[in-house]
């Protein structure tokens, strides 16, 4: 004897509910899950340095951003800190800077001076 209990009327309609439940949270909980969009390599530097000398490591991480250097010329991505306060660290690392812009806008050169002492 098989026991077997007598299936509702609206069987189809709950599942396709369910069906279409479990979907949905699948989408929606894949969407949350993914990844973001990673910066792009080709990004526009924020902080560009001119040394007086050229860099003595070509890669350097400063202040929690890695600079990295050519020769006399550094990039960096964006720091928290002022740019007076990276200009002396980068000062500090590489030597004297001749030039320091962060965002497009260089320090006055007061500003340059006072990042050049120690």
């Amino acid at each position: 004897m098989t026991l077997s209990l007598p299936l509702p009327r609206n069987t189809p309609r709950n599942l396709s509910a369910i069906g279409l439940a479990l979907v949905w949270t699948g989408l929606t909980f894949g969407a949350a899950i993914s990844p973001a969009p990673v910066e792009a390599r080709t990004a526009v530097p924020y902080y560009t340095v001119e040394l007086a000398a050229p860099a003595s490591e070509a890669r350097s991480i400063i202040g929690g951003v890695v600079f990295q250097c050519s020769g006399t010329e550094c990039l960096a991505g964006k720091a928290s800190s002022r740019p007076e306060v990276m200009c002396k660290r980068v000062a500090r690392e590489f030597g004297e800077v001749t030039k320091f812009a962060a965002n497009g806008e260089e320090l006055q050169a007061d500003k340059l001076a006072a990042c050049n002492t120690k």
